[in-house]
């Protein structure tokens, strides 16, 4: 089976967020069970400068609307083949993929990501500028959301599928985009791009493409309705049929207690004794008073509503009354930034506050809380909740997307039972967290059934085998009809 995989961003050459965990995990691991998965990626600055060795495969020079580009083909680090979209007009330029150093959008993001689309779905006809014809194109997101409808309307072309990371983010442009980026016109109704007077990205996708896939199975029943449908959720109702929820995994060998690099010290399930080294660690990176006998709350996140930290925040004074500390690595919204140095400067030694991302500092995290504080308001996936499960760090989370797919909410049953991994909240408010906070430090300070969760967290098994297994079913799936 040969598939197509178009993302926008793959570790370890560029990475915003959880999609390009994904991108770079989930071929690996199809690859493993005999499927030929191949990367597209844009070719920005920094995955040039990472493409060491590389073949010419192709120009694209009379593309209509599009400036000129090349086609490369090189290895990922993994050994996964890569084809890499060589355009310098589009790609190679300062800041991030989506946004400049100053974190507005990209004025051209219809053009880049328009290309990204089109070169993907050339890829996947038969009059394909390269050797190489997948039997499937998987698309991933709104950036390579145009694909399906490219595709639907070229001769010779084969199926795709859209996997949703976050169907809150669509990319949405004016109207007359349709003709810059050489659709067809009819193609601009509600049966197609059309979007409140706008084209979208991403319905293009939802609505073209053959199957459907989001990244946990609560996620897809919940995109179906309006609190979560980010209005989607009618289109996303008539093609439940073709809707799939299938969780994440994670990189086991990045994320592995036993072998991480980032952390003080390593540690397994049979011998959890270097979590006590890690803490001490973590307390002195974060300036928290060296109490080996106080929980450690952890957080790692982006700093919006959308994660819940605003109720955290509120509910910080209360928390160093339990007492617990907590230790804050995450960047975002800036009034939320102020609100959580201003709690580091009020309550020193009890709250440390990081802004920004440290690959370094969240193994630390992990490695080093005793417990992962992640009340998101709504989350398709998620992936701290298992990297904490693995370090045996029972996370604490919102009744939501993957983390109610993941996580098991430890009570007297679960916990004899053997099915518990962390603590569960439903319904966003202060009180419900911090109950549920109050909670886990009560079973903290009885160490043996806290050790015993420790450990039955570390027993889970995210790897991406079981993942992989499902996608490759669902090509299956698409290309038996």
């Amino acid at each position: 089976m040969k598939i197509l995989f178009a993302t926008s961003e793959v570790v370890p050459l560029i990475k915003t967020g959880g999609l390009a965990d994904v991108s770079g995990a989930l071929p690996a691991a199809l690859r493993s069970i005999g499927v030929d998965v191949r990367v597209l990626v844009p070719g920005y600055s920094q995955v040039m400068a990472q493409l060491t060795q590389h073949k010419f495969e192709a120009t694209f020079n009379d593309l209509p609307g599009f400036p000129a580009a090349r086609l490369l083909s090189g290895l990922m680090p993994n050994k996964v083949p890569l084809y890499v979209l060589d355009c310098p007009t589009l790609y190679q330029r300062e800041g991030g993929p989506y946004q400049d150093a100053a974190g507005q959008d990209w004025s051209d993001n219809a053009q880049r990501f328009g290309l990204l689309s089109k070169v993907a779905a050339m890829l996947g006809c038969s009059t394909s500028p390269i050797g190489w014809l997948p039997e499937l194109v998987h698309c991933n997101d709104w950036q390579t959301g145009l694909t399906s409808a490219y595709l639907h309307f070229s001769p010779g072309a084969v199926p795709s599928i859209i996997t949703i990371h976050n169907l809150a983010f669509q990319g949405i442009f004016p109207a007359t985009m349709v003709q810059s980026l050489h659709l067809p016109g009819s193609c601009f109704n509600i049966n197609g791009v059309e979007f409140h007077g706008n084209m979208s990205f991403l319905k293009a996708a939802l609505f073209y493409a053959d199957h459907i896939t989001t990244v946990s199975p609560n996620y897809a029943i919940e995109i179906q309705k309006e609190a979560l449908g980010f209005g989607l959720q009618g289109l996303l109702t008539t093609r439940r049929k073709d809707l799939t929820g299938i969780l994440n995994g994670i990189d086991t060998v990045e994320w592995d207690p036993a072998r991480d690099k980032h952390i003080a010290k390593r540690f397994s399930s049979k011998d959890m004794s270097g979590k006590a080294a890690n803490k001490e660690a973590l307390q002195s990176r974060f300036g928290l008073n060296l109490e080996a006998n106080l929980p450690l709350l952890g957080v790692v996140s982006r700093f919006t509503e959308q994660k819940g930290l605003d109720l955290l925040l509120e509910i910080a004074p209360l928390l160093t009354e339990l007492p617990v500390q907590i230790a804050m690595l995450g960047s975002g919204d800036a009034q939320m930034q102020k609100v959580a140095r201003d709690l580091s400067h009020l309550y020193p030694g009890k709250i440390g506050i990081h802004i920004g991302f440290s690959e370094e500092l969240s193994h630390l995290i992990e490695a080093g809380a005793d417990m992962f504080v992640m009340p998101s308001r709504f989350e398709p996936c998620g992936l701290n909740q298992f990297y904490s499960q693995r370090y045996g760090t029972p996370p604490i989370v919102h009744a939501t997307g993957g983390l109610a797919d993941s996580v098991t909410d430890c009570t007297e049953t679960t916990l004899k039972n053997g099915t518990a991994s962390g603590f569960v909240f439903s319904g966003m408010t202060v009180g419900n967290l911090m109950g549920t906070i109050r909670r886990a430090v009560e079973l903290y300070h009885d160490n043996e059934k806290w050790n015993a969760l420790c450990k039955l967290c570390m027993s889970k098994d995210f790897s991406w085998e079981t993942s992989a297994k499902a996608y490759r079913s669902v090509y299956l799936k698409v290309l038996e009809k």
